[in-house]
């Protein structure tokens, strides 16, 4: 019988921990943003420009017109492209963080220190196919750089679990236990499932995503650890929004929750933006899908007087780092954001 990573001793770091490199899939579905995926190339050029202030940057493109098109962008905004590696794995859309390699450590490894976790990837329960390129991302990178590559055999995304680093992971019933997932599994076995191929402890839940989200309620537009034993959640102070009582909900439950250590958790409120609309659709902004890099957080702003109270309270909470806010409101018409996006490759 093979052992799960976890039995070997591996586990997903923090997204605070020290990071080797980021991974993008460069934009290209055009259903994604329709009639304006043009527009989000500046605000993305500048995401990728402020990650390698600190780092490298890995780019999944479809060929070399893609790449030539992808440089054409990224040399507008003075990106330092020496910084910059570029792979030919070609997918179908843009958002890394859920078909992205879940990249696990084992510090005490005597070889491969890294390995690869290639979760199954059905594009949030069959919503956008096709997604047959995207599926395959990790295995190429495992192939890439000739390490294992495990396969749990179950569907997960990256936007759907919060890592503490210390054995402890959030995520939401809404979208793990939602049917057009993995049917077949119970919470108990999902939660198997997280420990074995993430190598975690215990799995804290909370019931609901924001409204808007078509992942049917990532953690990752909500709840964030900031440290070992520190959230920033989001709170709606508007009693009318739809928004306002799930996140309230969602709050209590965390008022509740204890760390392996018998800790409650420091929980930090951070405020929702203004609904932001476009073409009658209401979009899930949230100040919550940040990325945290080595040097920066870089945070999705919306034109909104909460922008500077929001990026404030995530400084307090990050107070070696530098926190960026760029312009999301483009970028969002795609429902997702920075955070979205991206997968931390750690050391």
């Amino acid at each position: 019988m093979n052992q799960t990573p976890k039995e070997l001793g591996y586990y997903f770091p923090a997204e605070f921990a020290p990071q080797a490199a980021t991974w993008l899939s460069w934009p290209h579905k055009e259903a994604s943003w329709p009639g304006k995926i043009n527009t989000i190339y500046p605000f993305y050029s500048q995401f990728v420009k402020e990650l390698t202030n600190g780092q490298k940057v890995c780019i999944n493109v479809n060929n070399e017109a893609m790449k030539n098109f992808a440089v054409g962008h990224l040399q507008n905004a003075e990106v330092d492209l020496s910084k910059v590696e570029f792979f030919f794995h070609p997918t179908n859309d843009a958002w890394c963080r859920d078909h992205g390699p879940a990249f696990l450590i084992n510090p005490n490894a005597t070889e491969n220190k890294k390995v690869i976790v290639d979760w199954d990837y059905n594009a949030w329960g069959n919503k956008y196919p096709p997604f047959d390129l995207d599926d395959v991302i990790p295995t190429l990178i495992g192939k890439e750089y000739n390490i294992p590559v495990y396969y749990p055999g179950i569907v997960m995304e990256g936007g759907s679990v919060e890592f503490n680093g210390k054995g402890t992971i959030l995520t939401s019933t809404a979208c793990l236990l939602n049917p057009n997932r993995n049917p077949h599994l119970n919470q108990k076995q999902i939660e198997k499932y997280l420990c074995d191929y993430y190598g975690a402890e215990q799995i804290l839940w909370v019931n609901d995503g924001i409204v808007g989200d078509d992942t049917d309620g990532h953690i990752d537009d909500t709840v964030r650890f900031t440290n070992e034993d520190t959230v920033l959640t989001v709170v709606e102070e508007n009693k009318q929004d739809e928004n306002y009582q799930l996140l309230q909900d969602n709050l209590q439950q965390l008022q509740q929750m204890r760390l392996l250590n018998g800790k409650q958790l420091n929980i930090v409120e951070l405020p929702m933006p203004d609904a932001v609309v476009y073409d009658d659709q209401r979009l899930p902004a949230s100040y919550a899908n940040f990325y945290i890099a080595n040097h920066a957080v870089i945070v999705p702003i919306f034109n909104c007087a909460k922008d500077d109270t929001a990026l404030q309270i995530i400084q307090s909470c990050f107070p070696e780092r530098k926190v960026v806010g760029i312009d999301s409101t483009e970028i969002i018409w795609g429902l997702g954001s920075f955070h979205c996006m991206s997968q931390q490759e750690p050391e």
